[in-house]
């Protein structure tokens, strides 16, 4: 088939189950960001199957929940109940959990939102979904952003299991009667997708509810089509993109792990733009709106080391998201890169977060001096607040210092590395005790990153892994002569952090 009528082929498709079970149809402009050329297996006729059930509580309906298979999203009417016009093949039918109910639960303690889609002989399928509500509101909630575990052997995972697991399970206690969750943001596993028994594990332990997205490590690599690729996460963990309320807020996860057969790229597929279209359609204009992905929308990474970006790096079709978000208050959280970034682009924020595995378990910190650990984001109503969590370490650790001639690019000048810096962020330095102004923010590399990473014999483990230059390293020309030397970061929320230098 060529790829134009593969193309016109899908179009037909998706318009029929936007007639038969209202789904709402992407505008023309988007769909020239998801090009046929990119697919590997022809679409095959539609094979109808309605979907009919119930959303309720306690036998009392609930009303306006959307519910979707992944192309079509139904609403709940007033006592609950649902319909939608579905493929005999889709894999999932799930409900966009909402605001003031328990996430619900598989036995392993990740969120168990959808249903498998098991017609048998029949042309209808009934799936009901009962909720159990809250005992406490969750319009204030923390969240828990993990980026890549990226486990691959045992050793690995038994460090997740015994260094990040009672980490997390830690600053989860410490938020008392707060509403919380987390999501484990890709590359979950690092290919060895046998594993992932023993992350679920660490998620039981933890007592925290997980949510799970695509990484490019979670694939089939056998598999040639993209629908393939995720087969394994799909079996322990559902659909591979889907939305939820917390609070004032709604979360979306999306798959932005394009397969095709021999690698990936960086790329959001027309059906998934379009189901996210008609999920967005219920959303007030101006609510604060966060969007999981694997790999980041854009990344500053090719700039800063001066190379050419490529498909894998950033989504390759970001304008379309863009277009969809541009309504919202939206934040975009993502990893995949193992360093911290953050970025104000296509009207869209986006927290690009350190990996909890650092630079793949070879050390304490990623590429970018970022120790490992993970982000915590704080929802007071609709306004979003952030933090990073160094494993291991007090929640205060925020930055690291280093004396003269520790980069040898600035050999008379102090130096900080304050990973989860942003445009809202002070950086101040004092001598003596009195306050000398404001560290100048440069491109650098950090200097501990050197000392691990740098050169063919290091780290010890996965020799490949070499420092990267960051945005987030400040600098100062203090007094070698002073005695004490405080550097204070305050950050956008009005936290004040400080270390000090002893001479």
């Amino acid at each position: 088939m060529g790829l134009a009528s593969r193309d016109l082929s899908r179009r037909r498709f998706l318009e029929k189950i936007a007639a038969a079970g209202g789904a709402l149809a992407l505008a023309e402009p988007l769909w020239a960001g998801a090009e046929a050329a990119f697919e590997t297996a022809a679409p095959s006729p539609l094979r109808p199957l309605r979907i009919r059930g119930r959303v309720h509580t306690g036998g009392r309906g609930l009303a306006g929940v959307s519910v979707s298979d992944g192309l079509s999203v139904a609403v709940s009417d007033t006592d609950g109940y649902y319909q939608l016009i579905s493929d005999r093949r889709r894999p999932f039918v799930h409900l966009s959990l909402p605001s003031g109910f328990r996430v619900p639960l598989n036995p392993t303690g990740t969120a168990r939102f959808y249903k498998a889609i098991e017609p048998g002989d029949s042309d209808e399928m009934l799936a009901e979904f009962r909720l159990l509500p809250l005992e406490r509101s969750d319009e204030n909630h923390d969240f828990y952003l993990l980026a890549d575990p990226q486990t691959q052997t045992l050793e690995e995972i038994r460090r997740f299991q015994n260094e990040t697991v009672p980490d997390l399970k830690a600053t989860s206690e410490s938020a008392g009667d707060l509403h919380r969750f987390g999501i484990a943001c890709g590359d979950i596993m690092y290919d060895r997708l046998q594993l992932y028994p023993e992350y679920e594990k660490g998620v039981k332990e933890s007592g925290v509810p997980f949510f799970q997205v695509v990484g490019n490590h979670d694939l089939d690599f056998e598999s040639s089509t993209n629908p393939g690729s995720t087969a394994t996460f799909q079996r322990h963990f559902g659909p591979p993109y889907y939305s939820f309320d917390r609070g004032r807020i709604h979360y979306v996860v999306l798959n932005d792990v394009f397969w095709y057969g021999q690698t990936y790229l960086a790329y959001l597929t027309a059906e998934q733009l379009a189901w996210l279209a008609a999920d967005l359609q219920r959303i007030e204009k101006g609510r604060t709106v966060v969007v999981a992905a694997h790999i980041p929308v854009q990344s500053t990474r090719s700039e800063r080391s001066r190379t050419r970006p490529t498909p894998g790096l950033m989504l390759n079709n970001r304008d379309a998201l863009y277009s969809l978000l541009e309504p919202y208050d939206a934040h975009i959280v993502s990893g995949h890169v193992h360093e911290s970034e953050f970025l104000e682009r296509g009207g869209a924020v986006e927290h690009i977060c350190g990996a909890v595995c650092g630079a793949w378990w070879s050390g304490p910190i990623c590429y970018d001096g970022t120790p490992s650990g993970y982000s915590v984001f704080h929802a007071r109503g609709e306004e979003l607040r952030w933090s990073y969590k160094s494993t291991g370490l007090e929640p205060s650790h925020q930055m690291r210092l280093y004396d003269f001639g520790a980069d040898p690019q600035a050999p008379d000048e102090i130096a900080a590395n304050v990973w989860n810096w942003d445009p809202g962020w002070k950086v101040l330095w004092y001598e003596n005790g009195q306050r000398k102004g404001e560290m100048a923010r440069r491109i650098g590399l950090d200097p501990l990153s050197v000392e691990l990473h740098k050169g063919e014999d290091k780290p010890p483990k996965r020799k490949w892994v070499e420092p990267v230059p960051t945005g987030h390293m400040f600098y100062a020309p203090a007094d070698k002569s002073a005695r004490e030397i405080i550097v204070e970061a305050i950050d956008r929320f009005g936290n004040a952090y400080r270390e000090t230098l002893r001479r």
